[in-house]
């Protein structure tokens, strides 16, 4: 039952961080509960020997709650000791830092991982010291002639950049990053002071200074100077993709081109990108086939007395633990050694190898190692993966037997072309539920790419990578023609992929499905790819139907006040009709786009692939320059403003104006208060004064009823509105102008007599939102404040006639603000 045991702790591992199962097992509480599962084992055993299916069931549910329990508890007491370092204030502050990892080059700054031996109080901890990544400008390198270097400790004077999720709904989790790879927090450097090691001492550090001198402290440092090495020798070579021989060698995307990644991304081959398990396992079957093949040539008696694959099982790890080094230990590559070596010890012990056991068994192991990689989708993909490629090799068994016919070989290489055909194809839909879950974006032309490109990586360009580094050591010359070799088989590729652009020019396309909907699809195939005969595969079509009715199910009514920083977005649905209020900005669309980083994410997993109206308030960049980036992208049917912006000729425009009303049910109605129609034609001239104003009422509903949006409006439109309408209420109002001093005021307020006040704004805006004395006045009225900075995005939905209230931050504890 070990297995089951495994499977629950991996479940239980998953859950890391859920709040609605906040609990805390300590460690004498886990070996209790370790001791008791062993001791009912004990005691059923006989029960489970005489073959009754009552106790085995029973038994099997234990040991997957018993494991569950104990994963979950010993994720939340790593996750409580990782989170004590996060930063979550921005400030100036000076470090003492020791630099032990490679950095990573990117545009305009150098990314390098540091540890800090004095945090906020002075204080060092030699048993989990906090990591930042610090931020580096070139224009500060260049300035101060000094950069940071391996091994060496320095005083850093800089600027704490704590990780600010934008804590949406299908959004990138930036907390959730910095967390899985143990960053407390971001650090832009200013000035750079190089220590000592007897400096670092005499400041009260010893304990670490000589910790680091250890040799088991010295191996990984000396690896990534290695890394560092062939990085530097690799970017003053000759070569036209450099960064991609670097990448697949090391995983270090430092000299990767932004035009590279965004080729691989619309290809769907991302993952080829950095080291993968594939890339490892070839590699070392290759070398374990050349020594098989040159040991029955030359020393066939070895055979007589030791089996094959004991005398290849060796060279085999060393292959693969080759590999992890110059991957620095990275988790992928530590995933697929571990998965070697369990493999391999089995193998020894003359167990029966059973994939299914040895992937449980390597996750487990590996997440008692490290919990946190289970927060990173390459986990569960790669694990996927892995099941996938597995349960192919069973299926196509009787296939691959033709192989080992006496057949010609043209028919032998026909054949490996199908198998490899169909295996990506069976590959690309087996995955598809996790690709949606991750990345809500898929690429149909996927399978077709990766027909000719992983075998081409995996068999040729990893290959000669890794011969070249090792030629580095002792022969510069054999080393460099050894990449300008590779090089040209990286252009034949990248060809290929040209051609492939031109004929097809191949776009990601959003998937449109929330959570519940992709464990159905998921489900489904499952029932395709399971073995005939445990489960009639016409299930499948049970899953496969809910997908397609899906646009006839209605919604309950939701309002969600979206995080998208300094901006606003609102998104309003009841039974078949979808709403925006507004759809964000960055100052910069072209650097991070709000509208595809947040707005498409948020849209998809609620499964809206396309709305019926969007209000933009008004035209400022804050409010509409995410619908400016996506227009083209993203079918609107009806775009509503109080002026005319430029948009798609398929999308309807109406001006919006007082006395205008969408009746969506009985049971809701939305109005437009402000502005009037006469001051729609000077909306550009005034444009915060002249928002669009909306007033949401739902009937039999409790305790919220009433919403009132403001957009930027300020005093003078709060004015006009409460002598236009002097019998006004609002449960909650989302305050005008992101709560800025110049809006909210205090008449206004008292009139409308709100329940609860919310301000969009970004955490560290310039501006101040919402100022102090909007909160001030709010708190002389006893009206409670939330903002999309401190709770996130925040939820109104009805559930059983009652409007509950959801905030995005309180559903994992790292994104907590209490």
């Amino acid at each position: 039952m070990l297995q089951w045991f495994c499977l629950g702790w991996i479940l239980g591992v998953s859950y890391m961080g859920k709040m609605w199962l906040n609990a805390h097992i300590g460690f004498w509480t886990a070996v209790c509960v370790m001791a008791a599962w062993l001791i009912m084992q004990r005691v059923m055993h006989p029960l489970i020997k005489d073959q009754s299916p009552f106790f085995k069931i029973l038994n099997i549910g234990m040991s997957v709650m018993l494991g569950a329990y104990l994963g979950f508890g010993y994720a939340s007491s790593r996750l409580d000791q990782r989170l004590m370092h996060v930063e979550h204030e921005s400030g100036s502050m000076e470090l003492i830092v020791y630099v032990a990892r490679l950095n990573e080059l990117g545009e305009q700054s150098v990314q390098q991982k540091i540890m800090v031996l004095n945090n906020a109080n002075g204080a060092l901890a030699l048993d989990a010291l906090p990591q930042y990544l610090a931020y580096i400008p070139y224009a500060n390198l260049r300035s101060q002639q000094q950069e940071l270097q391996l091994g060496k400790y320095y005083r850093l004077n800089g600027e704490l950049r704590p990780a600010q999720s934008y804590a949406t709904a299908g959004a990138f989790d930036q907390e959730k990053w910095f967390l899985q790879q143990n960053i407390a927090s971001g650090f832009r450097v200013k000035q750079i002071q190089p220590l000592q090691e007897q400096q670092v001492s005499a400041l009260g550090y010893t304990g670490f200074v000589k910790q680091q001198q250890r040799w088991l402290r010295q191996f990984p440092l000396w690896v990534e100077k290695q890394r560092l090495n062939l990085r530097v020798f690799i970017q003053h070579q000759p070569l036209q993709h450099k960064g991609l021989l670097l990448a697949l060698l090391t995983g270090d995307e430092s000299l990767l081109t932004k035009a590279t990644k965004m080729q691989f991304q619309r290809f769907g081959m991302s993952h080829l990108l950095a080291i993968s398990g594939p890339h490892v396992v070839i590699f070392a079957i290759m070398v374990s086939w050349l020594l098989q093949a040159a040991v029955a040539r030359y020393r066939p008696q070895l055979y007589l007395t030791v089996p094959k694959q004991y005398v290849l099982i060796i060279p085999f790890l060393i292959c693969v633990f080759m590999y992890c080094l110059f991957a620095g230990f990275e988790i992928p590559a530590v995933r697929t050694l571990l998965m070697c070596c369990l493999g391999s010890l089995m193998l020894l012990l003359q167990q029966k190898l059973q994939p299914l056991k040895l992937l449980i068994f390597s996750a487990s192991v590996l997440l008692l190692i490290d919990p946190f990689s289970i927060l990173s989708a390459a986990f569960w993909l790669s694990y996927g993966a892995c099941f996938i490629l597995l349960r192919i090799y069973q299926t196509l068994q009787q296939q691959q037997a033709k192989l080992e016919q006496e057949l010609d070989w043209k028919t032998k290489v026909l054949l490996s072309l199908r198998l490899l055909a169909v295996s990506q194809w069976k590959i690309f839909i087996a995955l598809l539920p996790l690709m949606i879950l991750f990345f809500k974006q898929v690429s149909w032309i996927t399978p077709f790419s990766n027909i000719a490109a992983i075998p081409w990586i995996g068999l040729i360009i990893v290959p000669l990578d890794i011969f070249a580094a090792l030629a580095y050591g002792f022969s510069e010359s054999l080393a460099s023609l050894l990449f300008m070799l590779n090089d040209r088989c990286l252009a034949i590729l990248l060809m290929f992929l040209e051609g492939l652009d031109a004929l097809f020019s191949p776009k990601l396309t959003s998937i449109a499905l929330t959570s519940k909907m992709v464990l159905l699809l998921a489900l489904s195939l499952i029932i395709l790819f399971l073995p005939r005969g445990v489960l009639p595969k016409s299930w499948a079509v049970i899953g496969l139907l809910a997908l397609i009715l899906k646009g006839y199910m209605p919604h309950a009514f939701e309002l969600n006040i979206l995080d998208v920083g300094q901006g606003q977005a609102i998104f309003i649905r009841d039974q078949h009709h979808s709403m925006m209020v507004d759809m964000g900005g960055n100052y910069d669309e072209d650097k991070f786009s709000v509208g595809r980083q947040i707005i498409l994410p948020f849209l998809a997993v609620n499964a809206v692939s396309e709305l019926d109206q969007l209000l933009l308030t008004h035209l400022d960049q804050d409010h509409s320059g995410g619908y400016f980036s996506i227009q083209q992208d993203f079918p609107i049917a009806q775009l509503i403003a109080s002026e005319r912006p430029s948009m798609p000729v398929q999308t309807q425009f109406h001006y919006c104006y007082q006395g205008q009303r969408w009746q969506w049910t009985d049971q809701l109605s939305i109005d437009v208060l402000s502005p009037s129609q006469q001051q729609v034609g000077t909306a550009a001239r005034s444009k915060n004064e002249n928002s669009c104003v909306l007033y949401i009422q739902l009937k039999n509903a409790a305790p919220y009823r009433s919403f009132l949006l403001m957009g930027d409006a300020g005093w003078e439109t709060e004015y006009e509105l409460m002598q236009k309408y002097p019998d006004l209420k609002a449960d909650v109002i989302v305050l005008g102008h992101h709560g800025s001093r110049n809006s909210s005021s205090y008449d206004f307020l008292k009139a409308l007599q709100p329940k609860l006040a919310i301000a969009s704004a970004g955490k560290y805006n310039r501006y101040g939102h919402p100022s102090a004395v909007t909160q001030a006045r709010l708190k002389q009225l006893n009206i409670p404040l939330l903002t999309t900075s401190q709770q996130g995005t925040i939820q109104f939905i009805q559930l059983d006639g009652k409007i509950q209230l959801h905030a995005a931050r309180e559903e994992w504890k790292w994104l907590r603000r209490n």
